[in-house]
């Protein structure tokens, strides 16, 4: 019998072994238990699945595109109507052939133009154009900062986001649930003097190109114009999903960003203004980890990154690489870390993997429909 017994309590010594290995707890930042389970680790980056969901591929060129299907992404590239660069129907047609050609890889934003804005039947053709693109496949669109920095109507008064010419464009876009990707303005530095800027290559762009500097430009709208017709926008299309890239114009503040998605069930943003979140990191941590915690299903990686057929496929890959690194220890880790940009270390926010798995795939899939079908 006590044979018996020694086996038994043998048993039961492993058993509990196992049982705490398969529950290991950490005691997070947020000063609650997580299993060692619930959270990834460098080594998981290419073995997840993840979405980029702002990328400009200006070329025909398959080199970022193998890249990142090497890092395990698939990508949304986004048509902009810009007056510089290649012309927007080029940038079309090269999105549909690629697309055509790695369709399990890529899918693409449309946009519309606006230089016949003060034309009669603009509002005609541009929902024509934009039904053309849909069955072309299509699955956003996408309105740049040209809207609100740069059109005027016939009287040479700016035209902002908000204007109802364009109410028929976006009814027809919800109607549809085809989400608008909107740049709205430029970062909020865009209208400070430049030694009240917080990000080092703002300062040195625009110390460079006084033309941008809007401080410098007070006839242009402000910036909280800006942000205010974007804002009333969405007050009068509450059932158009709506993403605001780089994180909703409203990078230097978490609050305000806050508000509007407190605000507007219907807006998401991307989070491809990196810098600006290192930033929060390092000013308040824990306030910026309890951000990304809260809004875990509003918030949309991106990078905006763009290529051309130029670009030096070795460098690229460097590039390309060690920023998705970069991005991947941030909101994996709580290693720290630190970047050119701003002076200081700040700290990775270690997010559980529930919502990294948002943050880099799912709430793509829920706000942009269409990438279900490029799986």
């Amino acid at each position: 019998m006590k044979i018996i017994r020694i086996f038994e309590y043998l048993f039961l010594v492993i058993l509990s072994g196992l049982l705490q290995d398969c529950s290991i707890t950490k005691i997070s930042g947020d000063g609650k238990n997580h299993s060692k389970q619930e959270y990834y680790t460098i080594n998981d980056f290419t073995s997840v699945e993840k979405f980029d969901s702002h990328v400009h591929l200006n070329t025909e060129d398959t080199d970022f595109i193998l890249l990142s299907e090497q890092d395990n992404f698939r990508l949304l590239d986004i048509v902009d109507d810009r007056p510089f660069g290649l012309p927007m129907d080029q940038l079309q047609k090269i999105a549909i052939n690629q697309l055509k050609a790695h369709p399990d890889r890529i899918a693409f934003a449309t946009t519309f133009s606006v230089k016949s804005w003060n034309n009669d039947d603009w509002q005609e053709k541009t929902l024509a154009s934009l039904e053309n693109s849909i069955s072309s496949g299509a699955i956003a669109v996408k309105i740049w900062k040209n809207v609100g920095m740069d059109l005027k109507d016939k009287d040479g008064k700016f035209v902002m986001i908000d204007n109802p010419r364009f109410d028929p464009i976006f009814d027809y876009l919800a109607k549809n649930n085809i989400p608008l990707i909107g740049h709205n303005g430029e970062p909020k530095d865009c209208w400070l003097p430049l030694e009240k800027m917080t990000v080092k290559g703002n300062k040195n762009y625009y110390s460079q190109h006084p033309e941008y500097h809007m401080f410098l430009h007070p006839e242009y709208p402000s910036y909280e114009e800006q942000i205010r017709a974007r804002d009333h926008m969405l007050e009068k299309h509450p059932d158009l999903k709506f993403i605001g890239a780089h994180l909703g114009s409203l990078e230097w503040n978490l609050d305000e960003l806050a508000e509007r998605l407190d605000k507007f069930p219907n807006m998401a943003v991307d989070l491809s203004r990196f810098t600006n979140l290192h930033i929060h990191s390092l000013t308040n941590w824990q306030k910026t980890h309890d951000f990304f915690i809260k809004y875990q299903d509003r918030l949309i990686y991106g990078t905006d990154r763009s290529v051309a057929g130029t670009t030096n496929r070795a460098e690229m890959k460097k590039s390309l690489h060690d920023a998705r690194i970069r991005h991947w220890m941030f909101f994996a880790t709580d290693e720290k870390m630190a970047e050119p940009e701003i002076d200081g270390e700040f700290k990775g926010l270690k997010l559980p993997r529930i919502v990294i798995d948002k943050i880099y795939r799912k709430n793509a899939e829920q706000w942009i429909p269409g990438i279900h079908e490029i799986k």
